[in-house]
């Protein structure tokens, strides 16, 4: 039967969903102002989909641990944010690519901040905002600042006419 705090754990869970989402919507944007494959919507997706996961597997626990068969229920949180890690893995190797001269190598900076995302969502679900608020700052500092000195140092080394 439904019961209110039923209502207040699944609020408690969607907030947490919805800060992942918004948090890696941060990086996402940066990540689609830089014209990179995967933007916007995968790493909210991604870092959601994180949040949602680790607040689900959580119920799952909690619920099976006062069943009678709570006793032989066990859990290993690793274990969740492992299929995390593979999902996520597998979402960003799809925007890995080698060039067709097979001398340049694109987008494993965007499948990295994918998992990183998903490990922001993590934190959200954990309830370590401050920590996701912290790491998404850097990660936008470390693609944006860092991709603006890069840019510069190679114009520095064009020959000049």
């Amino acid at each position: 039967m439904f019961e209110i705090h039923d209502f207040y754990a699944q609020l408690e869970i969607y907030i947490n969903v919805v800060v992942a989402m918004a948090l890696g919507g941060l990086i996402g944007f940066e990540r689609e102002w830089a014209r990179k494959p995967a933007g916007f919507r995968t790493h909210t997706l991604v870092a959601g989909s994180a949040a949602f996961l680790v607040g689900l597997a959580d119920t799952l626990i909690t619920t099976f641990a006062g069943d009678t068969a709570g006793d032989h229920v066990r859990a290993d949180p690793v274990r969740i944010v492992e299929a995390i890690v593979t999902g996520v893995a597998f979402l960003g190797a799809g925007t890995i690519f080698r060039s067709s001269g097979g001398q340049s190598i694109e987008g494993l900076t965007t499948a990295a901040s994918i998992l990183l995302v998903a490990a922001v969502g993590i934190s959200v679900a954990l309830d370590h905002y401050a920590l996701g608020v912290a790491v998404t700052v850097t990660a936008l500092v470390i693609l944006r600042v860092i991709r603006m000195i890069e840019v510069r140092l190679v114009s520095s080394k064009e020959p000049r006419d």
